[in-house]
């Protein structure tokens, strides 16, 4: 995966997504890839919006594209109004765990498509949306697991990983903030995949598959511990009277604020990263996407440890720095519309008209 951003912006440069809607959902469809890179708060979804507009691509006619961007924005909304951690069963029904299946963190399902989807994660840190959808499927439907031990491991390893978009959408699969589980059966994943296994626990119809006991396979949980390898702070000195510029995990964005001249500083807080840790490759990830910000300095604390005295001290808003004291800047969200939806599509049905009315 590259991290210089001019290559990052070239990505940008020649995206196409005329075929988008119609092969995404297949394991060798037209995606972007861009995701790791929204993720990680180097280009936003308006941003994306914008190269597609100043290109004079349909937006109707590509809207399934720009609907996934909505997704983005809609489960970060979410998130800043919900507490999506608070409730440990969360209204999942048939819950009989709360960790991780051994065969699951193995890859050795007997699912050939998911058991390579998940060596590629640990590979490369990339996982098909489709394949996420059929492993949270399996983890929380089949295997009877909570979806938060499970949707953590997958965190960990994702370099787009996005608590918002992986915790709603696992539990949107569990059918703990949807009206219905989301259930696949090896007909489908054979279709998407292409492939032809026969013969494995899900090679069953969607009826028998709706009632499905837990599998003796993803029965036996693992007792592995995530954790994240913290890298050293630099050697540095605050500059007093110099106000500065916080990134994080989800905002490194070079181009914030680069006409001041400002102290720049990663702040990579301990406490973050023990409630969700991170894989060393995507901490590695991180750190690369770092060096695009000019003279950025690597900070690893809590941030009420950063020697700040009367500066000025700039940040973006997130869910997860409340801590943060200082000048809160907004996203470049999609769209205007802001608060909570209980659906995804009363969401959408606003955020649309408002896209389509500035693009006329």
């Amino acid at each position: 995966m590259v991290t210089e951003y001019s290559s990052i912006l070239n990505k940008l440069k020649n995206l196409n997504v005329e075929k988008y809607a119609s092969t995404r959902n297949f394991i060798d469809g037209q995606v972007t890839m861009l995701s790791p890179y929204i993720s990680r708060g180097i280009l936003s979804t308006n941003k994306i919006l914008r190269h597609l507009i100043n290109k004079r691509v349909s937006l109707k006619s590509n809207e399934k594209f720009i609907q996934e961007l909505a997704w983005r924005d809609y489960w970060q909304l979410v998130w800043i109004k919900k507490n999506i951690d608070k409730d440990l069963k969360y209204n999942q029904a048939d819950v009989l765990n709360f960790g991780i299946s051994e065969s699951i963190m193995n890859a050795s399902t007997g699912i050939e498509a998911i058991d390579k989807s998940i060596e590629l994660l640990y590979d490369t840190g990339y996982m098909h949306n489709h394949l996420r959808m059929y492993l949270a499927s399996l983890c929380t439907n089949v295997g009877k697991s909570h979806w938060k031990a499970p949707a953590k491991w997958m965190y960990y390893h994702l370099l787009d990983g996005d608590w918002g978009s992986n915790a709603l959408s696992w539990q949107w699969v569990a059918g703990s903030n949807s009206n219905k589980k989301y259930i696949a059966n090896q007909d489908n994943i054979n279709k998407y995949t292409k492939s032809n296994q026969r013969n494995t626990i899900l090679d069953i119809s969607y009826e028998l598959l709706s009632t499905i006991k837990q599998p003796e396979k993803l029965s036996d949980l693992s007792k592995k511990v995530l954790k994240t390898k913290l890298p050293k702070s630099n050697n540095f000195k605050f500059i007093e009277g110099k106000d500065a510029c916080i990134y994080n995990y989800y905002n490194l964005d070079p181009e914030w604020k680069n006409e001041f001249d400002l102290q720049r500083i990663l702040l990579i807080e301990p406490s973050i990263f023990i409630k969700y840790p991170i894989s060393t490759k995507s901490m590695n990830f991180m750190l690369d996407l770092a060096k695009n910000i000019n003279d950025i300095k690597i900070f690893v604390g809590e941030f009420d440890e950063l020697p700040i005295k009367n500066e000025t001290v700039y940040f973006k808003e997130h869910p997860l720095n409340s801590n943060y004291n200082g000048v809160e800047e907004p996203r470049d969200w999609l769209s205007s519309v802001k608060g909570y939806y209980p659906s995804f599509f009363s969401y959408w049905n606003k955020a649309k008209k408002e896209i389509y009315k500035k693009n006329a």
